[in-house]
């Protein structure tokens, strides 16, 4: 895949996100951004499947570990959507603590910057588009080696799983908040870590990396995932981790017992 092409992508999801962004503005809730995040990169890959009419096999296991995973997203945030009056608190208390600069934080933190972070981890994936591979990547007789295989089916599984692993932690989650409302969950994947579900996203892409190495080598497009697992670490984590020491009185205990990802 081109420069060119990368940059033509890049700016329409940069569009893409400009017209989510103006419909939170027009409805007042930033929340209407958060299916974005699992729709678009599935679309994505699948739509330039059909443009390049590429279905090799590097492909074809993108799109069943890109398709689970985003169907797994989408439908935790359909079953948790509380229609469009309803604000997720992480926006909310940006709304209440910085009232004056709450506009360009919803644009450009709220908005563009979580679409740069997943953008720079598609590209990975993205490059297992193109009809080349490294010569580390083939076999003697020019096609794809057995360890490339290997490690392509490997980054898949790695997929695969992540999206299982945010499945299972997601019903163990709604499960436990219905018959314990208020209290720390503290079973099934969420008594391995404090954090399965956000473990299994920062894994995902780190298996789409996997893939992208597999016939490519280490290079720089490993600061994709490394950029999602900063995001989730340097960000994610700690906001939900201190809402959950200042409203629940047990998590100070939990948070001392379990460790932060499985």
């Amino acid at each position: 895949m081109g420069l060119g092409t990368l940059w033509a992508l890049f700016a329409a999801d940069v569009l893409a996100t400009i017209v989510v962004w103006a419909f939170g503005v027009l409805y007042e809730n930033v929340s209407v951004y958060d299916p974005y995040w699992s729709v678009y990169p599935p679309v994505v890959f699948l739509l330039w499947a059909f443009y390049t009419d590429n279905r090799s096999l590097p492909v074809i296991l993108l799109l069943i570990a890109s398709w689970y995973w985003g169907w797994r997203l989408t439908r935790n945030w359909f079953i948790t959507f509380k229609g469009i009056a309803y604000e997720d608190w992480r926006y909310t208390k940006y709304r209440s603590l910085h009232p004056a600069l709450f506009h360009l934080i919803n644009f450009f933190g709220l908005n563009m910057v979580p679409t740069l972070v997943v953008f720079a981890a598609m590209l990975p994936g993205l490059q297992l588009y193109k009809p080349s591979v490294s010569a580390s990547g083939l076999s003697a007789e020019g096609g794809l080696s057995s360890l490339s295989v290997a490690v392509l089916l490997l980054g898949c599984l790695i997929c695969l799983a992540s999206a299982t692993i945010q499945l299972i932690a997601d019903k163990q989650s709604h499960d436990f908040r219905a018959a314990n409302p208020g209290k720390v969950c503290n079973v099934g994947l969420w008594k391995r870590g404090r954090h399965p579900n956000y473990f299994g996203e920062i894994q995902f892409w780190w298996g789409i990396w996997i893939m992208y190495a597999a016939l490519n080598g280490i290079d720089w497009f490993v600061l994709g995932p490394i950029a999602m697992t900063a995001l989730f670490l340097g960000i994610s984590i700690p906001m939900m981790e201190k809402r959950q020491l200042a409203n629940k009185p047990d998590y100070a205990e939990y948070r001392r017992q379990t460790r932060l990802l499985i």
